[in-house]
């Protein structure tokens, strides 16, 4: 599933902008990041897997004022058709051999005590 996004920063110079970009690109699923706009203050990142608000809190915290302009997704048609198959496939069915409940037998250690004589006579 491939994400495009686009986040409105305020980036004032060179030094700005280079540190926004490193921000993004080292954000696990970013895969590409383009400056755009007339003043270079919209940043489009293309990927898989990212979390966008995260990205955008990151942002937040690193640069400063940071907004989500857009946010799309596209599904994989390969993807879809193979959720499809998977679903259609039977389960596999394995029988077991039955259980058997182990019987324990406890013997007396002391034998001589149940004697039923007299042990004076």
């Amino acid at each position: 599933m491939k994400q495009k996004l686009v986040i409105k920063a305020s980036m004032n110079g060179q030094k700005s902008r280079s540190k926004a970009l490193k921000t993004v690109v080292g954000a696990l699923g970013v895969e590409s990041v383009v400056l755009k706009g007339a003043d270079k203050s919209q940043i489009e990142v293309t990927g898989d897997g990212f979390d966008p608000t995260v990205l955008t809190q990151l942002l937040r915290k690193k640069v400063g004022r940071a907004d989500l302009v857009s946010y799309e997704e596209k599904k994989d048609e390969k993807m879809e058709n193979e959720a499809e198959l998977q679903v259609a496939a039977m389960p596999a069915i394995y029988g077991t051999w039955p259980y058997y409940e182990a019987v324990q037998v406890v013997r007396d250690p002391y034998p001589y005590y149940e004697q039923n004589s007299c042990s004076i006579m």
